[in-house]
């Protein structure tokens, strides 16, 4: 029988951090009053390093996300990224579940927005988007609009678009849980494989134990509402890695242990919610 893992707080030692959080909290003013969405979450993420977050509804991995991409802020303590040593390499760019992509813009104008926005001229931005785009597959379809894409391709264009600005940290909140299946499997070896070649900070949220394992360096997993960090697991699957990891005994064991540590968390979610039906 494989061993389990030992749980593993934090990155590597020695390691640079990228990004800190020091007894985070999130409060949100409510009819009922305030709630707390997330207490005491203590995290740290290194350079280069691929972090994905596992947790049940409502436990705050959403929440987490959009205050390091600065679209929210901490009521207490503190989560930040490190700045990097170059001032005008942006801090982060975020992919959500939704194709949050502009539909009145082609293709190849979706993923040299970035690249505009930092001022980079235009025959520059434009080769710079075709790079991104052949690396993602969808060289063919620089002149289409999104509504002609399938949501796959939609969500292709979004981590185009996302690594052509050139991020310091990439942050992606469930960005494959709407697709179905056989596509969601397609751009996860996809995701690995731009992760190889990037190398990009990256915290990814997802509903998926599965999905985390293939991914992610660790898996952190937090606990139900109010969230905060519950425990972590280091995934030392060897790498690159691919679809046919997941036929293994490691990550057959690594999953069974995410979930050992989730199931009560994913329980006591359903109970909260059914309270507050009942209520």
């Amino acid at each position: 029988m494989t061993d389990l893992p030992d749980a593993a707080p934090g990155p590597r030692p020695g390691a640079a951090v990228k990004i800190v959080a020091r007894a985070a909290q999130k409060r949100f003013p409510t009819r009922r009053g305030m709630v707390t969405a997330m207490e005491s979450v203590d995290l740290e993420v290194a350079e280069g390093e691929f972090v994905c977050v596992v947790g049940p509804s409502g436990c705050g991995k959403s929440t987490f996300l959009r205050i390091l991409a600065g679209l929210d802020h901490v009521t207490a303590g503190e989560a930040r990224i490190v700045p990097g040593p170059d001032p005008t390499q942006p801090l982060n760019a975020v992919v959500f579940q939704e194709y949050a992509i502009f539909p009145w813009k082609t293709v190849l104008a979706n993923v040299a927005f970035g690249p505009q926005m930092r001022g980079v001229p235009k025959r520059e931005r434009e080769a710079l988007a075709r790079r991104w785009l052949v690396k993602v597959g969808l060289e063919r379809f620089e002149d289409y609009y999104p509504a002609q894409l399938s949501g796959g391709m939609k969500q292709r264009v979004s981590i185009a678009r996302a690594l052509a600005y050139d991020p310091q940290v990439l942050l992606m909140d469930e960005p494959l849980g709407a697709l179905d299946a056989q596509t969601r499997a397609v751009l996860q070896e996809e995701l690995l494989r731009l992760w190889e070649e990037t190398r990009k900070t990256v915290v990814y949220v997802t509903h998926s134990i599965e999905e985390a394992v293939l991914l992610g360096d660790r898996v952190v997993v937090m606990t139900a509402h109010p969230g905060t960090v519950k425990t972590e697991f280091r995934i030392d699957l060897p790498r690159p890695r691919d679809l046919t990891t997941t036929s293994t005994p490691e990550f057959a064991a690594l999953t069974g242990a995410v979930w050992e540590a989730l199931r009560d968390e994913v329980r006591a979610a359903m109970a909260q919610g059914e309270n507050e039906v009942a209520a």
